[in-house]
């Protein structure tokens, strides 16, 4: 039992990641403190002072564990790291995770390359974005190694030099071939040199060089290179008229202004590099309504450049960063750059214009997307209230769990669980059971052992002080089919002393979802409901995701005994143990003795055939 006052006293007084858990052991909470003692011991002292937020949260604490980190800086990276991987109520979420497209020029190599990447590395390249537009970048990209004979290939210059002949770019006009030593170093970079003016916006430059080398060209006779050039000078003149100007004043900056609604928020983000805007970016994010706008923007700004490769020089904001937070930040920003970040709240000027025009952006998207996001609400978080009226639950659905069993004809019996939280599908959830202990279409008994597995394993890792999504328990169990299933999942929770509510998803003659059977009744939901289209998209899901399954072993062995899956169990023992026991749950339930009075078998193979059918038990 964990007593908080006791564990409190134990906390140490050193930087770090604290996580609150609830009766479920699931992570409602993460947050980090220069010193855990201090800061954890706040939740549990006088609420007087306390947020709403914080108020709410404290009394659902059961317990509370801490990961100790060498500094608050560490701490910041472990907190936001912690945030993305168990997505906790009470914590701002950036829901969208997006990795951003960049032009890397290798100037670090002897004939440097040029092409898109979504990762920054340390390696002395020049990178230019982030871009939002994939296309546009991919466009840009092409556009460069049309205008520049610069190589495409990977090789590894010049150690590689000569080995191959020329590819067909160098044919067509579009590389110089420096893998064959047609071209040195010094003279190839001077075509490098004109893609990063290209790249920084000198299109002037690179035109007046490109009409200079036209004219020549035409003096000469040389007409075919002649339009050739023409033809680039045309491009480059296209971009150049496409690329908006966003602010000569400012070079390299992110503008970040946002608005919220009750607790949907929407963040826009202009990218301005060099002067020029590259794109912008909408983000959304979830927050209590106690939460302030200043406390949203500096969750936005922690969770997403922890994210991208880029940092910028200058961030410029609609509202200043939470005071404590904003020298951490900062200082974070700085080592990730490798220079100085700056934090600037204009309220005036060409830097204020920026963020009001960004506040308009987010504002006209908003109204755009609004009732899109309600929508969406109603269809998830409305639908999974829906459901717990209809059933009369006194607690809030945040996670529920579906269960279904597939076999052909008894043969290769495979359990599914599917997860909906917050009336989404969380596909990370899911697991797949293939069915070790049944025999033959039973349904009832492989439903038992697939709920005795799962809990297992979740006290198992609790046990270990682990946390993933199997210790995270459901707020309610959805089996698919009828009493059978509903009261072979309600006899293994009552086993594990476990009281979650359990309900059967009905079909009709027409195998259609039809209602829910909870507490021995059948509960109608009205069929126009989002309550009832969840409960058909939650009962495909879980059907789906176990004939998928099935079928894919199907495939890849055939119908087979599960006796085939044991190791040092060929054909010869198989059928001696069929004939001794007669079934595989009376295989399963003999123990390393009774197995040893078959002929065939000896001691370590009989080790391996119980530990197969018991390793749960083993591993508990």
């Amino acid at each position: 039992m964990f007593d908080i006052s006791e564990e409190l006293k134990k906390l140490p007084q050193k930087p770090g990641v604290y996580l609150m858990k609830n009766e479920k052991g699931q992570i409602i909470y993460v947050g980090k403190a220069i010193n855990l003692k201090n800061r954890v011991r706040q939740y549990f002292q006088s609420s007087k002072n306390q947020t709403a937020k914080t108020k709410a949260m404290v009394p659902q604490i059961v317990e509370f564990e801490y990961i100790v980190t060498d500094s608050e800086l560490e701490a910041l990276i472990l907190e936001c790291n912690l945030i993305k991987q168990y997505e906790p109520y009470y914590n701002i979420m950036l829901k969208d995770d997006k990795t951003y497209p960049y032009i890397k020029v290798t100037i670090q190599e002897d004939f440097p390359r040029v092409f898109m990447t979504r990762r920054m590395d340390k390696d002395k390249a020049k990178y230019y974005g982030p871009y939002t537009d994939v296309l546009a970048v991919k466009e840009t990209v092409e556009t460069l190694h049309r205008l520049f004979p610069i190589r495409k290939c990977k090789k590894n210059l010049p150690k590689e030099m000569g080995k191959e002949r020329p590819c067909l770019n160098h044919h067509i006009g579009q590389c110089l071939a420096p893998c064959s030593g047609a071209i040195a170093s010094p003279e190839y970079k001077k075509y490098i040199s004109d893609a990063i003016d290209f790249l920084e916006g000198k299109h002037d430059e690179i035109r007046k060089k490109m009409e200079q080398e036209m004219a020549e060209a035409a003096e000469k006779m040389e007409f075919e290179k002649a339009a050739a050039l023409r033809d680039k000078i045309r491009a480059v003149k296209s971009i150049a008229q496409k690329q908006k100007m966003a602010n000569m004043s400012v070079g390299d900056a992110d503008v970040i202004a946002m608005v919220r609604a009750f607790h949907e928020c929407l963040v826009q983000v202009f990218f301005i590099r060099d002067g020029k805007m590259t794109g912008r970016e909408n983000f959304t994010m979830t927050a209590s309504e106690e939460q302030g706008r200043s406390e949203i923007l500096t969750a936005f700004v922690q969770q997403f450049y922890t994210g991208t490769a880029y940092i910028p020089r200058e961030i410029i904001l609609q509202e200043d960063l939470v005071s404590e937070e904003k020298e951490l930040l900062a200082e974070y920003l700085w080592e990730r750059r490798g220079g100085k970040v700056t934090f600037t709240v204009p309220i005036k000027g060409e830097k204020q214009k920026l963020v009001e025009l960004a506040h308009k952006n987010a504002m006209l998207i908003f109204e755009q997307f609004g009732e899109k996001l309600r929508k969406e609400e109603q269809r998830t978080k409305g639908a999974m209230e829906e459901l717990r009226q209809a059933l009369g639950l006194s607690q809030t659905l945040k996670r529920v769990e579906a269960y279904d069993i597939s076999n052909t004809q008894g043969f290769e019996s495979v359990g599914s669980m599917v997860v909906f939280e917050d009336g989404k599908a969380k596909n990370s959830d899911y697991r797949k059971f293939r069915i070790k202990t049944v025999i033959g279409a039973n349904d009832y008994a492989s439903m038992k052992e697939v709920i005795t597995r799962r809990l297992n394993h979740a006290l198992k890792e609790k046990a270990e002080g682990k946390t993933s999504s199997f210790t995270r328990l459901p707020d309610l169990i959805f089996m698919d089919g009828g009493k059978i299933q509903v009261n072979a999942a309600q006899e293994v929770l009552l086993s594990f002393g476990m009281n979650i509510p359990v309900c059967g998803m009905v079909k009709d003659e027409k195998h259609r979802t039809r209602g829910l059977l909870f507490d021995g009744e059948e509960i109608k939901i009205p069929f126009t409901s989002e309550g009832f289209r969840l409960l058909t998209r939650i009962q495909d899901e879980v059907h789906r995701f176990a004939i998928t399954y099935h079928r894919k072993l199907r495939q890849e062995k055939g119908l087979h005994s599960v006796l085939d899956d044991i190791k040092g169990i060929g054909e010869i023992r198989r059928k001696a143990l069929m004939r001794h026991f007669g079934s595989i749950e009376d295989i399963a339930a003999a123990e390393v003795a009774e197995l040893l009075e078959v002929e065939e078998m000896n001691i370590p193979s009989s080790e391996q055939v119980y530990a197969f059918f018991h390793q749960d038990e083993l591993q508990n």
